[in-house]
């Protein structure tokens, strides 16, 4: 008689399933059937062991792996699951701490507080510690904060080596005490409060470890340090836990998650039993050995030889792009000749890539090309709030009537003027008829001078200075460059120091400006309002094909763009990995930090292992910097892979070494130092340009690699035809059509 349960399981598999009682440690690797495993042991306990659904906790990280798990487990046993605990970790912690709060400094109704209200009240506390929100940004306190909470450290435990740790100790005790007026806690403190009162009472400790006989945890390597205690003291008298994860796969260490909690787990019990899933029901073999290879380098793991039984499959596509364009152009033509053959729908398709301002030139290629598409985790580039920021600025420099922009930046960064100065500014403008823009340019001009002085109220004097500033950035738009102009408003406002707050997220944004800077030098002949243009024309939401469209000529579905770390969990039949080049992947941050670029390999790898067929390695000898070309490094990590997984394709970037410095130092806007920078030197005369689109009579449709003029002045083409590769062609002979 087929037995669901067990049935369709490989050996190691089964193994865990039916493990018998004490601490056993599953080392999943990618693809391997972790959730079918964690699953099925729940089910296996209950049904198969008697094991009452009330006895078990399951700890997942998103309510989404809760539900499924809770689903998958209710087909597969006969009896209901009251009374089982099994959710996220926030959420198992709300509960308890809610029955226990007799123990704590809040009632049982504590409310929790969401990422604003605890912005607010970080930012009250600095206020009322006289602590200047310019030199110490409020959210890079707050990440301050919910680091020494993830790491069990109360006020009074954070060291004070530093003026800035002092900052942070004094901000963290005001901050709690406004949450325990307010009668509430932040995600942070569920954990910690739960984690602290597990360690502090024993009777309360005693209780929920005697009532969980079997403690089952996902995703172990993302747990922190509050996590961990708090797992060890619930299976403390049973001593039943069961825990899966993948060291290999740990890639929010930022976030707090430390896969040293896998070694812990096998000092702390040295009688578990490890089990290795190491049969991989996603990828191909190739990708499989190449990912492999990357990992093997990090230190501090288990060794695991991932297999399939799907085959060798197509090699590891590595491709060398001229430039940033033609590399953005090589995955759209690609996708585009997958899509015309009908072996393909676009969602098939991912790009990965390491922070998000690298989506903006891959983004606009897709909607060029009508390929519809979604963004995971981010918003689209012209849609990141630190874009339109600049962009609004910008509107409002070239034309101050633009209301909108005004009211948007008026108060970005914070100056003072609030909505109640907004409301008499506007009543103001209609009543004498101009535009609200006009006022703070007389304001700024003329100060106590203009006729809008009292009109405006007590807030004139801070309406004056913004219209002082705008009156200032309105006379150099036509007289300094268009990046000069951008460097102005940035430098005059502060907007650095505004939106990077030096946190992973703070220094994306940054990056993000950066990325629309470096956009704007492209436009340095054409002006402000040629870039505003294109912007208004490019961003227009109007121009990406809906995945649902009824259009047959349309593709279904949608290409995938996402950040690596926003892959975690997901597959693809085709992935394109894009910016394999040192300061991108690994990050320039990681640099000098052992454990930040284990961790950057670890990303890596996590990306490669998406791929079920299919996996594209791109990176461009040059990326576009403002007004030059940036000449980098391959990626460390390319090298990792063996030329056996390989097919190469484009340029190859090792015959261009000489051409710069390998030594490269790297400073919080990119490459500085000793490495060459390189001004563009291609021609002006070049008539096809990398990434252009043309068509020949002889071979069809095809890609522009590179053109340049030799020393006979004949434009010479590197051409990537769909119908017989790469061909290098004379223009004057080709006849080349630009498509």
């Amino acid at each position: 008689m087929p037995d669901a349960l067990l049935d369709d399981l490989n050996p190691q598999q089964r193994q865990a399933v039916t493990a018998g009682d004490g601490q056993v440690l599953v080392l999943a690797g990618p693809g391997s059937g972790k959730t079918r495993v964690l699953t099925r042991r729940l089910a296996y306990l209950i049904e198969r062991q008697g094991v009452p659904a009330y006895d078990i906790i399951a700890v997942t990280f998103t309510n989404k792996a809760a539900r499924e798990m809770e689903h998958r487990v209710v087909t597969l046993v006969s009896q209901n699951l009251e009374g089982i605990w099994l959710g996220t970790f926030h959420a198992m912690c709300a509960r308890l701490l809610r029955r226990e709060s007799a123990y704590l400094p809040f009632s049982a109704s504590f409310v929790i507080f969401d990422d604003s209200d605890q912005q607010t009240l970080i930012k009250r506390a600095m206020r009322e510690l006289n602590i200047d929100e310019k030199i110490h940004r409020p959210a890079g306190v707050h990440a301050a904060i919910s680091a020494a909470k993830n790491d069990l450290q109360l006020p009074k435990d954070v060291p004070r080596r530093t003026y800035r740790d002092e900052v942070v100790a004094r901000v963290y005790e005001k901050y709690q005490s406004f949450l325990t007026l307010n009668n509430a806690v932040d995600f942070d403190d569920l954990l910690l409060y739960t984690a602290t009162l597990l360690q502090e009472n024993p009777l309360v400790a005693e209780k929920y470890a005697r009532r969980f006989r079997h403690v089952l945890v996902d995703e172990f390597q993302d747990t922190n340090l509050a996590q961990y205690v708090m797992l060890k003291q619930l299976a403390a008298f049973h001593h039943n836990i069961f825990v899966v994860g993948d060291e290999d796969q740990s890639i929010y260490r930022w976030r707090g998650a430390d896969y040293r909690n896998v070694l812990r787990f096998e000092k702390d019990y040295p009688a578990c039993e490890t089990i290795l899933l190491e049969q991989n029901y996603r990828s191909t073999q190739n990708i499989l050995d190449g990912a492999r290879q990357v990992i093997d380098r990090n230190r501090n793991r288990t060794p695991k030889h991932l297999f399939s039984e799907r085959g060798s499959g197509n090699k590891i596509v590595q491709y060398v792009a001229v430039d940033d364009i033609a590399e953005s152009a090589f995955v759209v033509d690609t996708i585009t000749q997958y899509l015309k053959s009908g072996k393909a729908s676009a969602n098939d398709f991912a790009v990965m890539y390491r922070t998000n301002a690298q989506s903006r030139i891959i983004e606009e290629a897709l909607m060029h090309a009508g390929i519809p598409y979604r963004l995971i985790g981010a918003q689209r580039f012209y849609g990141r709030r630190e874009v339109k920021d600049v962009i609004s600025f910008l509107r409002l420099v070239a034309n101050p009537a633009d209301e909108v922009s005004l009211l948007r930046m008026i108060n970005v960064p914070p100056r003072g003027i609030g909505d109640k100065t907004v409301l008499t500014l506007q009543t103001t403008a209609m009543q004498a008829g101009v535009s609200v823009g006009q006022v703070v340019l007389e304001l700024g001009q003329n100060g106590e001078g203009s006729p809008y002085w009292q009109g405006v109220g007590r807030s004139a004097a801070l309406l004056a200075d913004f219209g002082t500033l705008l009156g200032e950035w309105y006379a150099l738009k036509d007289k300094i460059s268009l990046t000069a102009l951008v460097d102005r408003i940035l430098q005059d406002t502060g907007y650095e120091e505004y939106i990077n707050d030096q946190t992973e997220e703070g220094n994306d944004r940054w990056e993000n400006v950066l990325e629309l800077r470096r956009l704007a030098s492209d436009f340095e002949e054409r002006g402000l309002t040629e870039f505003l243009q294109n912007l208004a024309l490019v961003s227009d939401q109007d121009t990406i094909p809906l995945a649902e469209s009824d259009d047959p000529e349309r593709p279904r579905g949608a290409v995938t763009l996402l950040t690596l770390h926003a892959a975690k969990g997901l597959e693809y039949n085709q992935v394109f990995i894009m910016g394999l080049d040192e300061g991108l992947l690994p990050h320039s941050r990681s640099r000098d930090d052992p454990e930040e670029m284990a961790e950057e390999r670890r990303l890596f790898y996590v990306g490669m292992t998406r791929a079920r067929n299919q996996l594209y390695l791109l990176r461009a000898e040059r990326r576009r910097t403002f007004n030059t070309y940036d000449y980098g490094e391959p990626s460390r990590f390319l090298s990792d892979i063996g030329s056996d997984l390989i097919s190469n394709q484009g340029r190859h970037s090792a015959s261009r070494r000489e051409a710069y410095e390998s030594s490269f130092t790297w400073g919080s806007t990119g490459l500085s130092g000793t490495a060459k920078r390189h001004t563009d030197t291609t021609p002006k005369e070049t008539r096809y340009r990398p990434g252009m689109r043309v068509r020949s009579s002889s071979w069809g449709d095809g890609l522009v690699l590179e053109s340049k003029i030799d020393s006979d002045g004949e434009e010479t083409v590197d051409v990537h035809f769909e119908s017989v590769g790469f061909k290098r062609v004379l223009a004057s002979l080709a006849n080349l059509e630009i498509i």
